[in-house]
């Protein structure tokens, strides 16, 4: 009886499906492996604690077909290199300096040679720079972090943006792709950083807006990641200091959610954007910052 009220309940729907037209779908199953297959290359990957490493752990958990690590320091690649080669994904390690445009370029040959195709780039590499009042600054120290964190996410855009562009059948039907920059909510908002590393991050940007619109039905697609305070290698020294005074818990206080964030709440949102499932998200700052950058932080209680 059961198995009968089952079977006619099946052709009801069935039924109903047939008379609705079919849901255009322009990604794979959204419970399956999400970056099937492409061809990754993530800069800034060298931190143990870094958002670059757990970006790779999540393409590599998501049937990526290979992934390169790069950055200026090379000293945890190797290892990294064997933790995500059980994941079944191959590896490889570049000790390459972001800015430099002859060495990105030699990445993304490398990749093409290999593969046939490049898909994710996601240009992650920056630095903090001196954390002090701009009047302190000369004016190389300025430009070392422009070239840090902005020339790194330009460069990533003009030598991936073309060979992303190709195709490689049968996997990849036709050409595109996604780039991806790190930037940060002291790119949106004041007072998350230096004057420096704002100005470094608001580039990064814009860089997104306008490369996007300039790669105009490319299928490439060009989007900036704004981290909120996330513990990484880059801010260690902060959740040290902290714990070292028992003051850990006021970490974060100033966003909504009372915390800061980990590397991985931002991969995830790195993997969404470099995955099919990202296919209509382009020239966009996403920030992750537990809503930091929704309104006016303040402390409750010292309004005034």
């Amino acid at each position: 009886m059961a198995n009968d009220q089952h079977t006619a309940a099946r052709r009801r729907v069935d039924a109903i499906g047939s008379q609705l037209p079919a849901i255009t779908r322009v990604a794979g199953p959204s419970n399956g492996p999400r970056a099937q297959d492409k061809v990754v290359i993530i800069t800034g990957a060298n931190s143990a604690l870094g958002i670059g490493r757990a970006t790779a752990h999540q393409f590599a958990q998501n049937g990526a077909r290979a992934i390169y690590l790069c950055d200026l320091d090379d000293e945890h690649l190797g290892a990294q290199k064997v933790e995500l080669e059980n994941l079944g994904c191959q590896i490889h390690t570049r000790q390459m300096d972001a800015a430099d445009e002859g060495q990105v370029q030699a990445v993304v040959d490398d990749a093409l040679r290999r593969y046939g195709r490049l898909d994710v780039f996601f240009a992650n590499a920056g630095i903090t720079g001196m954390n002090v009042v701009f009047t302190e600054l000369t004016d190389a120290d300025f430009m070392e972090v422009l070239r840090a964190n902005t020339l790194s996410v330009f460069l990533a855009a003009k030598c991936a943006a073309p060979a992303m562009m190709k195709a490689c059948p049968p996997q990849k039907a036709r050409g595109g792709g996604s780039i991806i920059g790190t930037a940060s909510v002291a790119g949106l908002r004041s007072n998350a950083g230096s004057t420096a590393y704002s100005a470094s991050k608001a580039a990064v940007v814009s860089l997104a807006q306008t490369i996007a619109y300039q790669l105009h039905g490319s299928g490439v697609r060009v989007n900036a990641i704004c981290p909120g305070l996330i513990e990484t290698g880059m801010t260690a020294p902060l959740y040290e200091t902290a714990r070292a005074r028992g003051t850990e818990q006021k970490i974060g206080q100033l966003n909504p959610m009372r915390r800061g964030g980990h590397a991985d709440e931002i991969a995830r949102v790195a993997l969404f954007l470099g995955s099919d499932e990202g296919s209509y998200v382009n020239g966009q700052a996403w920030a992750v910052c537990g809503g930091l950058s929704a309104g006016h932080p303040f402390v409750p209680g010292k309004l005034v």
